[in-house]
């Protein structure tokens, strides 16, 4: 029996919950070859929608194609140069051999060494000599252009972790390089999406920027919650077991509609169900599950300053001033300075997000580690 709830991987198929509206969303622009770029926290679901808007669009439109990159683990731009056009090729090509003889077609001033893995069409690898691709990288960043005019094809190129590309040597340089080739593409679309919502909102939404008003940015809500409730319910029922209503409500408010969270603690509260499970089961599960990332959480505290501790003390028992004198002195926070200075580095790392001038935690379970175990036992 396969496990009813999915998560650390895409949603697919009945994993994959609500965002019908930003489905639609997604699509449109996909087909129109609209440039797109999605802000939310981590792990709300960016990918699975991304890719489920992606298998829309190809079962019901011919001569589209998707192109999928992946910037975690590049650093650098040469990184960014051979993997765009890696990946472009794998997309464009349905034979191996067709991919080389484009990879040759293509780059006429560039001449790039080619290596075929066991696999063929997914091991294609392509080397560029770096002093040449420094003089002359126009050919790779026009290359999905290139190959989509070529092939009358519609090509949309969807980046993951791009806020990455913050941290190039001379970023704004190569953000300017990258948008004024892209900008001119008729016949392919860029989807920009990344993990770390602070970095993405300094690419896209600050007016001197490059790629301010690259796109149609839209920004990625929680799931609802009537939304969660029947998926839990459905996926319990599919595999011959039952969720009582109180125990589901108990799944979606300890996840505070986070969707990766709602899974890991359903499915973890699922494995422990024989035939119905209860609201009982559901707390052991998030109990269980807020022991297994202690260790990780004590690390985090332990790289925060005294000052943001103090902050996310006040933040977590519920102070809507921390800048207000009683506050500060009831958190030892040492000044309206500190306490500023004290939100802006928690948002650059992520564990705070600020919507609409709200402050929340973006890791509900971290939330709920804080309130009862690293300031509950104080």
């Amino acid at each position: 029996m396969e496990l009813p709830f999915v998560y650390g991987r895409i949603a697919t198929d009945a994993n994959f919950t609500d965002r019908e509206s930003e489905t639609k969303h997604l699509v449109e622009n996909f087909r129109y070859l609209i440039n797109t770029v999605i802000i939310s926290p981590r792990r709300w679901g960016k990918s699975s929608l991304v890719n489920r808007a992606a298998e829309i669009v190809k079962s019901e439109q011919a001569g589209y194609r998707f192109c999928f990159m992946d910037l975690f683990n590049v650093k650098a731009e040469e990184q960014f140069y051979t993997l765009l056009a890696q990946s472009v090729l794998r997309a464009t090509a349905s034979k191996w051999d067709e991919a080389v003889e484009s990879a040759k077609r293509f780059f006429s001033s560039l001449v790039p060494k080619i290596s075929v893995g066991a696999d063929p069409l997914n091991e294609i690898s392509l080397d560029f000599d770096w002093n040449e691709l420094k003089k002359n990288p126009d050919e790779i960043l026009d290359i999905a252009e290139n190959m989509a005019k070529a092939k009358g094809i519609k090509l949309i190129v969807c980046i993951d972790e791009f806020q990455n590309i913050a941290e190039f040597d001379d970023p704004l340089f190569f953000q300017r390089r990258l948008r004024a080739h892209w900008q001119h593409h008729q016949n392919v679309a860029y989807c920009l999406y990344g993990s770390k919502r602070h970095m993405m909102m300094e690419v896209f939404t600050e007016a001197s920027r490059p790629f301010y008003k690259f796109g149609d940015i839209f920004f990625l809500n929680k799931i609802d919650g009537a939304h969660l409730l029947s998926f839990i319910k459905e996926r319990f029922e599919a595999t011959g077991k039952k969720i009582e209503d109180q125990a589901a409500d108990r799944i979606v408010q300890l996840a505070d509609n986070h969707p990766y969270y709602t899974q890991q603690i359903a499915q973890n509260s699922w494995l422990r169900t024989r035939k119905v499970c209860t609201e009982e089961i559901v707390n052991e599960a998030h109990s269980s599950l807020v022991r297994q990332f202690g260790l990780l959480f004590s690390h985090l505290m332990e790289s925060l300053s005294f000052q943001q501790t103090c902050y996310l003390e006040a933040l977590i028992n519920g102070e809507k001033s921390i800048s207000s004198a009683e506050t500060m002195h009831k958190y030892k926070i040492s000044s309206a300075t500190a306490a500023s200075r004290s939100q802006k580095s928690l948002l650059q790392k992520d564990i705070l997000d600020n919507s609409g001038g709200t402050l929340a935690f973006q890791d509900p379970i971290f939330a709920h580690w804080l309130k009862t175990e690293f300031f509950g036992k104080l």
